[in-house]
């Protein structure tokens, strides 16, 4: 239970922040700090400090306008302390992890009473290795024989030999920190890949510049901090890399997981696994022409001679599968030929998952070979790397070994990942479980046919209740929108959330009867486009010529023809995605409504959520369609087949709770403080004349309504 001296503190820290800033208490606020500190403080742990006890991550719905990063850094913060775990918060997107460290954390460690340190985690590579800038500033490749995988390398060099040479001075004196995020320009992909190195790559204390990595001293300082600020990638990588990894282990973490809809599906991406047949065989001549330098230069060392002898009959053998595989997925997605001239891609997706049985012997095939290369390869990387060790006697010059384990360690991940890919073909779905999708895809790549095969299982629940929920020691996953339809369970079944653990939606701030939901006569059904399409054509030519609006779209062909058929009276006020990036385009709304005129914005679904415009910024949002996905993707449309095949209805299940979320999301650009009103207009009929209209009005927050029949 939560003791009293910390309950205390909590609200002691509460308090000076609310007064010390001049901020009101807000209702909903408090309940989501008593909510955090109830979950968390009862979390009943052994002797050793590990949790025993099952109900220790809490869902929380928290509108805009809540303060929800206040509620969970007050309540969160002295927990973690009290418990000796490390609180980490992870965010989606850039700009929310932007705020949370400049602006939220100081001003809790200025005004809350706290006492605690805090600070940034990036993925290795986003820092620059310092041996691989040493050898750039002496004006050689980590190995010559990279160029040959990283075509992209062959960019300009005496650019990038000024940027190696600013680098090094800056870090050198100590003005740059050395990670990507914090150069003063943009540095193109090619030149940052010389720069950086992964997982397999770095040699880490065996290295003889460790001393001043700029990865390892960012590590240090995570190890001194209270508060780790995160994103969902960075979690998920670590997760994936075993935990602890990055981060601290899961067990010594309370997760605060801010922006908490996207952990699904981002945990999805990073589960899935993709083999490009021709980009396979680039790397293994990579592998094929090293190979006489690598004898010269390794085959002292009696394993590494006995694995390389091997390489060249494995690598013969792997080439003609390799082109049988590429032969049968043409003949699988229906082009022997290749793709029509007209054709840019061609995408087939094996119905429910299940791979045909000729290609599945082939999968078994390779993965067998992928298998015994995975593991020759990693005996020298392992090798080479304890070469790196004085204190180890292999046989090799450190020199050598420095000099090839780059490029070792890249061709180990490359073939790695080949094996997870047949392995995922070769193997069967269990018989009452989700199948994995699995799909390919033909297209070209720098004029040549290229076919690459894909897999993915459909739902991310399995592997976070596994990985996440059961190890952490805590967790708080919060957004503005987690329920469906007014329920929690879409999200728990997306995201492996148990029954057991804590459920609420807090209420909003928002004095919601300031805005007018419409749905006016209009409205029509999206099905007969031609009709819509005029619809939307009219309604957005009489809108008023000081109104400041966002017109939501569903499709980007939808957009441009309603965007080109605007009388000019019209037009001249639109602002229309992709025409602009998006800073500008909003930049240029804010100019046109503070001079008094009126701006129009046209926006896709990425407008639909992030986009903050309070005030008299944004005054009306026009809702074109009901944001419906259509399940064709390879995922959801392998999902929607196994639901359907255990009796399910997927449209009711999938579409309808997705469509809710997004409309609420939608809705939710207008009211972005409490004193902003104004209308929301949807020009979908279905919602009135469908019987899944009523469910997602019946989701919507309060709104005044003037639904006309």
């Amino acid at each position: 239970m939560l003791d009293n001296a910390l309950k205390n503190d909590i609200q002691q820290a509460y308090r000076n922040v609310v007064e010390k800033l001049g901020l009101t208490p807000r209702y909903g606020q408090r309940l989501m700090i008593a909510e955090i500190a109830r979950t968390l403080g009862d979390i009943e742990c052994d002797s050793e400090g590990k949790r025993v006890s099952d109900s220790h991550v809490c869902v929380l719905e928290a509108g805009t306008g809540t303060g929800k990063t206040l509620a969970y850094l007050i309540a969160g913060l002295p927990i973690a302390k009290a418990q000796g775990k490390r609180l980490i918060v992870s965010t989606a997107t850039v700009a929310l992890q932007e705020q949370v460290l400049n602006q939220d954390l100081p001003s809790l460690a200025s005004h809350s009473g706290v006492a605690f340190r805090y600070a940034l985690a990036k993925g290795r590579g986003r820092y620059v290795c310092v041996a691989r800038l040493d050898q750039a500033l002496e004006g050689s490749e980590p190995n010559p024989t990279l160029s040959l995988f990283e075509q992209s390398l062959q960019a300009d060099s005496s650019d990038f030999n000024v940027l190696a040479t600013d680098m090094a001075e800056a870090y050198g004196k100590g003005e740059w920190e050395g990670d990507r995020d914090t150069w003063s320009a943009s540095i193109e992909d090619s030149h940052w890949r010389q720069l950086t190195v992964d997982h397999r790559q770095c040699t880490g204390r065996r290295c003889g510049h460790y001393g001043a990595c700029a990865f390892f001293r960012s590590r240090r300082e995570l190890e001194n901090a209270d508060v780790i600020v995160a994103n969902h990638d960075l979690v998920l990588a670590d997760l994936a890399l075993g935990g602890g990894a990055i981060l601290p282990d899961p067990a010594d973490c309370i997760f605060i997981f801010d922006e908490g809809h996207h952990l699904p599906d981002k945990a999805l991406s990073h589960f899935a696994h993709r083999f490009a047949v021709h980009g396979c065989l680039r790397w293994l001549k990579t592998l094929k022409t090293s190979l006489t330098d690598l004898n010269q230069g390794l085959a002292a060392q009696p394993t590494i001679a006995r694995l390389l002898a091997g390489l060249p009959e494995l690598m013969h053998s792997l080439e003609p599968v390799l082109g049988d595989v590429f032969s049968m997925g043409h003949q699988l997605a229906g082009r022997e030929n290749g793709l029509a001239d007209e054709e840019a891609t061609h995408q087939q997706r094996f119905e429910k998952g299940q791979v045909p049985e000729a290609l599945r012997d082939q999968a078994q095939q390779l993965l067998v070979m992928f298998a015994t290369l995975s593991r020759n390869l990693e005996s020298i990387s392992d090798i080479l790397r304890e070469s790196l060790d004085p204190d180890k006697q292999t046989g090799l010059d450190r020199d050598q070994a420095e000099a090839w384990l780059p490029l070792i360690a890249l061709l180990h991940g490359r073939a790695l990942d080949a094996h997870a890919l047949w392995q995922a073909f070769s193997e069967q779905d269990a018989p009452n479980a989700p199948p994995s999708a699995r799909w390919i895809t033909l297209s070209r790549v720098a004029g040549e046919a290229e076919i690459e095969f894909s897999a993915s299982p459909v739902s991310a629940a399995h592997t976070l209740a596994k990985h996440l929920w059961g190890r952490c020691h805590g967790a708080v996953v919060t957004s503005a929108t987690l329920t469906a339809l007014g329920r929690f369970e879409r999200l728990q079944e997306r995201a492996g959330l148990a029954n057991r653990y804590r459920y609420q939606a807090l209420p909003s701030p928002f004095d919601y009867a300031n805005a007018v939901l419409r749905v006016p006569a209009e409205a029509t059904d999206p099905s007969d486009r031609e009709a819509h399409e005029h619809a939307i054509v009219r309604f957005v030519s009489q809108l008023g010529e000081d109104e400041a609006v966002l017109v939501l779209f569903s499709s980007r062909a939808q957009l441009r023809a309603v965007e080109k058929a605007l009388p000019a009276s019209a037009s001249g006020r639109v602002l229309a995605q992709d025409a602009l990036p998006k800073r500008e385009l909003l930049e240029r709304h804010r100019a046109a409504v503070d001079s008094g005129k009126g701006s129009i914005i046209f926006g896709l679904a990425s407008f639909a959520e992030g986009i903050d415009l309070p005030g008299d910024y944004l005054t009306h949002v026009v809702i074109t369609r009901l944001p419906f996905a259509v399940p064709d993707d390879p995922v959801g449309a392998t999902l929607a087949e196994w639901i359907e095949s255990q009796g399910g209805n997927p449209f009711m299940r999938i579409s309808v709770p997705d469509a809710s979320i997004k409309l609420v999301q939608a809705c939710g650009r207008l009211i972005r403080k409490e004193s902003d009103r104004g209308v929301i207009t949807l020009l979908d009929r279905r919602v009135i004349t469908r019987r899944y209209g009523q469910a997602l009005l019946d989701a919507l927050p309060p709104f005044k309504r003037e639904i006309q029949a």
